[in-house]
């Protein structure tokens, strides 16, 4: 149970920083961004270079969380900000060109192999039984303390208290004075960081490559969708009900059902959870968990 239970977090910390950045910035430009885990991607590789060569990783995974928020910026001011003028769908559809795009440049430049992290050795941390590699408890607590500082940000400063305003209702947040470009541009930086961030902490373990993106591309969406799209802590939660699904749907022992002692699904089978997840969420629950707010917007 409690290899379960950690299993489910550590796969919750893959998926909740990329979540909350979708959802957070969904809840301001009123469109959900393909490209977004893309970003995921591009912060892997940008950490694998800058520790390749020679930086901190410390270092390397700031200045590429940096970079990547940077370009998320540069998207929405040159890219989105002009598609939103047609409308969501279109925007939607270009943010899947742009996706592409992101793709093809980082496999024109880094290839299609796997780059792994040349970290150094160290004894795993016993936890009740459990083996946890150092790799593995820093990304479950920097995500944790992220966590902590955005619903800090989100409920108790005034910036926080405009996103939700505009979130809410961007004509009366606009006519009360708020800045609301200014609050864009914001959340659309920092979510770029954080997803970049999200993206070098998963590839300590899983390395940097090309597929990292599509890879995260249902689980994130299964996960802002099923906590409210424009809900970001409704995502979050998101991704630990989905995190707990797919580990279920690996970890449990199906053999006493087919008459057999032991047989477990194939790690393949891991997205078979995500898709069920977000098939029973639209089906009755369209507007996710947590929709009130997103009903109300």
């Amino acid at each position: 149970m409690l290899q379960l239970l950690f299993d489910t977090l550590l796969r919750a910390s893959d998926l909740a920083l990329i979540a909350l950045g979708l959802s957070t910035v969904y809840g301001l430009v009123k469109f959900p961004n393909i490209a977004h885990v893309q970003y995921a991607m591009l912060g892997a590789y940008a950490t694998y270079a800058f520790f390749t060569l020679g930086l901190p990783l410390p270092l390397a995974i700031l200045i590429a969380c940096l970079l990547t928020g940077l370009l998320t910026l540069v998207l929405h001011l040159l890219v989105f900000r002009r598609l939103l003028r047609a409308g969501p769908a279109i925007t939607m559809i270009g943010s899947l060109a742009v996706a592409m795009l992101v793709v093809a440049c980082a496999q024109g430049f880094a290839g299609s192999f796997p780059r792994m992290f040349n970290l150094p050795i160290t004894e795993p941390l016993l936890v009740g039984g459990v083996r946890l590699s150092h790799t593995q408890v820093a990304a479950m607590a920097t995500t944790a303390v992220l966590l902590v500082l955005f619903t800090l940000l989100l409920f108790f400063t005034r910036t926080g208290r405009a996103m939700r305003a505009l979130s809410t209702n961007p004509a009366l947040a606009a006519a009360s004075g708020l800045n609301a470009e200014g609050i864009t541009r914001l959340v659309n930086f920092a979510s770029g960081a954080i997803a970049g961030l999200g993206g070098s902490v998963l590839a300590l373990s899983t390395g940097a490559h090309i597929n990292l993106g599509h890879d995260l591309l249902l689980p994130v969406f299964a996960a802002a969708i099923l906590g409210g799209l424009g809900n970001p802590l409704g995502a979050v939660l998101g991704a630990l009900l989905i995190a707990l699904t797919e580990t279920l749907v690996t970890n449990l022992n199906f053999g006493p059902l087919l008459g057999q002692p032991i047989a477990f699904l194939p790690v393949s089978y891991i997205s078979a959870g995500s898709f069920l997840i977000l098939l029973l969420a639209l089906l009755f629950k369209p507007y996710g968990l947590f929709d009130r707010e997103v009903r109300r917007v």
